[in-house]
């Protein structure tokens, strides 16, 4: 099922980078996410419940663009 949120995502594990790109166009980087959290993003059937929820309240991010 397609998001009205969140356009795609890339998770870094090597940097625990997770790269959100909305629909909107913005791209933000959240910081230090740990692999098992990226899982649960993949896995949820709301990505942008799981992103307000969890996500943004949890985790540093930088606007990348």
């Amino acid at each position: 099922m397609p998001s009205s949120v969140v356009n795609s995502y890339t998770y870094f594990p090597e940097t625990e980078i997770l790269r959100i790109v909305y629909q909107s166009g913005a791209v933000y980087d959240y910081l230090k996410v740990p692999v098992s959290i990226s899982e649960k993003f993949r896995e949820v059937k709301s990505k942008g419940r799981f992103l307000n929820s969890v996500i943004k309240r949890r985790f540093k991010y930088i606007k990348i663009n």
